[in-house]
């Protein structure tokens, strides 16, 4: 079986290559990100691999329906960005990687609150600078903070476990808790208690119409002056200009994201040389207080290994006709 690889990075190829060697799966890989343009390079491929910014649109679907793809293989879990019923229409079996690594994105996560917290970056910065003064690099305890969370599967549930281990109060939502929570101590509260209590609050929620923009406006002057906001999950989860504007105001304390809304474009390339046109994701990374890393949260060997096999299982599995779990 030929598989076009899309959106393919030097660090996962090994991986991949590793995972599929001795099989009879043939993998091209292609850096460029799945467009309507680009499905046309799937001729004579029987499967497809995306990532989460490739745009598996009803139009993508049909080009890779004329040039014959059967299968498109998810590396990533979530899919939001894959026209589902175009693709069951067009005889496509869309499969995906549920969980590559929880532990990565939720220490990925704590990262992201520990440096925006403590000033990491800035103090590294103005270390090689022979700059070792302490103004401005003012954090807090975590001990004893309220870190509210958003969203406790399988991600959400370990950095919960973390957050209990610093000694936080942890507070949850989620439209069904989880029992491994609720034994740690985190108490469950409605969105709307959540908000206005937590110190720090964390989202590792889906990307669905029902989340989208979750945190907007009215979200944001519901949380406590001064709060830090996390997104490790999906960037359509947060308005960013509403962000923006809380972030201006002072109401919001702090943020830190991985993820960004519109970051199709941009992340996982190098833009150093050119002008980045989106003024939203200018603006953030000129506040003080405000800490943005590129999609990286799951980019660790342990989740890199789990992606490449877990991708090789799904394929497998279809063509031998067997039920696969993890087909959508």
């Amino acid at each position: 079986m030929n598989v076009l690889v899309y959106s393919s990075r030097k660090d996962e190829k090994p991986f991949l290559q590793h995972a599929f060697e001795g099989t009879s799966y043939r993998l091209q890989f292609e850096d460029s990100h799945l467009t309507p343009r680009t499905a046309r390079l799937a001729v004579g491929f029987d499967a497809i691999s995306v990532f989460v910014n490739d745009r598996v649109s009803a139009a993508v679907i049909e080009v890779l329906a004329e040039v014959g793809v059967k299968t498109i293989a998810l590396r990533c879990a979530g899919y939001n960005n894959v026209d589902l019923a175009a693709a069951k229409a067009g005889g496509m079996a869309v499969v995906r990687v549920p969980a590559y690594s929880p532990y990565a994105v939720a220490e990925h996560a704590v990262a992201l609150i520990l440096s925006l917290n403590r000033h990491i970056h800035k103090a590294y910065n103005r270390v090689r600078d022979g700059n070792f003064a302490l103004d401005g690099l003012l954090g807090f305890d975590l001990h004893g903070k309220t870190v509210g969370v958003i969203g406790t599967g399988s991600i959400g549930a370990v950095f919960c476990r973390i957050m209990r281990g610093f000694g936080c109060q942890v507070l949850a939502h989620d439209v069904a808790p989880n029992a491994d929570c609720l034994a740690l101590g985190v108490e469950y509260r409605t969105l709307g208690e959540l908000l206005a209590q937590a110190d720090i609050l964390s989202l590792h929620c889906p990307l669905t119409p029902a989340t989208h923009h979750l945190i907007d406006q009215a979200a944001l002057a519901q949380m406590k002056p001064g709060a830090f906001l996390v997104n490790t999950s999906r960037g359509g989860l947060i308005d960013t200009p509403a962000v923006i504007a809380a972030l201006k105001s002072e109401h919001l304390g702090g943020l830190a994201i991985d993820v960004y809304e519109e970051e199709a474009d941009f992340f996982f390339e190098d833009l150093s040389d050119r002008v980045i046109a989106d003024d939203d994701l200018m603006r953030l990374t000129t506040f003080p207080n405000v800490l943005v890393t590129g999609h990286q949260a799951f980019l660790t060997r342990e989740a890199l290994t789990n992606i490449a096999d877990c991708t090789r299982d799904n394929l497998e599995q279809l063509a031998r006709g067997e039920p696969c779990n993890n087909q959508l």
